[in-house]
């Protein structure tokens, strides 16, 4: 089979990435705000300061790790049909954003915060939407808890959908814990959701080089109860990492081994994937450059550190709606492209549908122009067959010189299965004026809303889910007292 394919960095330049992330991880180290990590990380051969709480690793601990971190699992989903292998074999999983704080709401055409209700109905839309494989918590549950917002987002995540969920906050090991226990309820207990780990974790280190306590003690427990974790680095150019995209790419490469490290000698053999939303800053207004051309270079250039490595990457995204009004790919040309060009490098997860104002917010209406622009997108990387069969030679000789191919067998045979045609329907939306636009959107959202419905969680297991958010909301409380 024949696929377009992109590359950026030839097998010197990847050679010299790697070598220059050993040099980093041995000579300049890891900050990890956790005495419990390091002791691991020492016990396990790191050279340990723990005044300044320095872990200097050694070449042979990242190779360690990467000999026992497991490289091909499944996100595991609700219903069995819609589990996701990683790698993918050629077209990546594509989710939404996360974790917004605000969302545009659908039926009251306000910009507010974001509430357990909406993450209730946005999730069962992307539960609906075909074009979406698995859900993240895409929005902030901001009418609970704040210290418990994680725990709630995930419940209500997989209460309204039967795909595959993956957590964007996890804030402590308890925290951890108290999400591993809901899911457990769903997955018939702690064994099973091990062998059929129905949730993932995004867990952030901050650039550069540095491990918070609560998201990498989370980490860990993660780790220990075989839940996949995403250890995305933020890596900003010129902010939190060097300006050059060379220094970009050995930033997020050596955050992003260090994190396997610290999960493999806590449990060996736990499932991890390579992750970054990385940019560089936009040096007019302070933001993440997600519309710069260095964010392609990024992502294609992590993709094939990932494949170095054996491991599944989550590097691009496809945040089309970044500057928060409604927009499609047919007058916004350099956005798409860019992101395009990107997912193209062969990333197997990919990110972003839905975001808006530079993924602070969600929109349900921004979400299904996404989804189209995607179902769009993704046929630039349709497998295409290349044999004797197809380049019809016989066919040629039939047809002889100067006919045409209109009617012969041979294009009969190949005429609907081989070439592309996009849908009619999602080209309209597309194609429509920026005043009609969100207006047909938010008709579709509203009609998928009417009548989609999930497959609902037993009432018994629904009480006990809440039960154990409400023990943890009242220990939180007691800790502030």
């Amino acid at each position: 089979m024949a696929r377009i394919t992109t590359e950026f960095l030839n097998q010197q330049e990847i050679d010299l990435i790697h070598d220059q992330s050993i040099k980093s991880l041995r000579e300049i180290g890891i900050k990890v705000h956790s005495k419990l990590v390091l002791e691991i990380l020492e016990k396990n051969g790191a050279s340990v300061d723990f005044d300044e709480m320095i872990a200097k690793i050694p070449e042979q601990m990242v190779n360690q790790a990467l000999e026992s971190v497991q490289k091909e699992f499944s996100l595991c989903a609700r219903d069995p049909e819609r589990d996701l292998k990683v790698p993918t074999e050629s077209i990546p999983w594509m989710t939404t954003s996360g974790l917004a704080v605000f969302v545009n709401d659908y039926e009251a055409g306000k910009y507010r915060y974001s509430t357990r209700e909406d993450i209730a109905a946005f999730t069962r839309l992307g539960d609906a939407v075909d074009s979406l494989d698995y859900l993240w918590t895409a929005l902030t549950a901001k009418d609970v808890t704040p210290l418990a917002h994680g725990p709630h987002e995930l419940w209500v995540t997989m209460q309204n959908t039967t795909k595959h969920v993956q957590g964007v906050t996890v804030q402590s090991a308890e925290d951890a814990r108290v999400q591993i226990e809901l899911a457990a309820l769903v997955a018939g207990g702690r064994e099973e959701l091990r062998k059929r780990p129905l949730f993932s974790v995004i867990a952030c280190p901050v650039a550069p080089l540095t491990y918070e306590r609560g998201s990498i003690e989370a980490q860990v427990e993660l780790a220990k109860a075989g839940i996949p974790v995403a250890s995305m680095s933020m890596s900003i150019g010129g902010m939190s990492a060097p300006v050059t995209v060379a220094g970009m790419l050995v930033n997020v490469n050596t955050e992003n081994l260090g994190s396997i490290v610290i999960s493999q000698m806590a449990a060996p053999g736990a499932p991890h994937i390579y992750c970054s939303e990385s940019t560089p800053m936009n040096m007019i207004t302070g933001d993440m450059d997600y519309d710069s051309v260095d964010k392609s270079f990024l992502s294609i250039g992590l993709k094939q550190m990932a494949e170095r490595y054996s491991l599944p990457a989550l590097v691009a995204d496809a945040g089309w709606g970044e500057s928060g009004e409604i927009e499609g790919g047919i007058s916004g040309v350099m956005t798409p492209l860019t992101q395009l060009i990107g997912i193209m490098g062969g990333s197997d997860l990919v990110t972003g549908l839905g975001a808006i104002d530079s993924a602070k917010g969600i929109s349900f209406e921004q979400f299904i122009v996404d989804s189209y622009m995607w179902d769009c997108s993704k046929q630039y990387m349709n497998d295409v067959g290349i044999s004797e069969e197809r380049i019809g030679l016989k066919a040629v000789e039939e047809v002889g010189h100067g006919h045409d191919f209109l009617t012969h067998p041979h294009t009969i045979k190949y005429l609907r299965g081989e070439l592309t045609v996009w849908e009619a329907e999602k080209l309209d939306l597309l194609n429509m004026d920026k005043k009609e636009m969100p207006a047909e959107a938010n008709r579709i959202v509203k009609s998928i809303l009417d009548k989609h419905q999930v497959e609902p969680l037993t009432d018994d297991l629904v009480e006990k889910g809440d039960a154990i958010i409400e023990q943890y909301e009242g220990r939180l409380r007691d800790s502030d007292n």
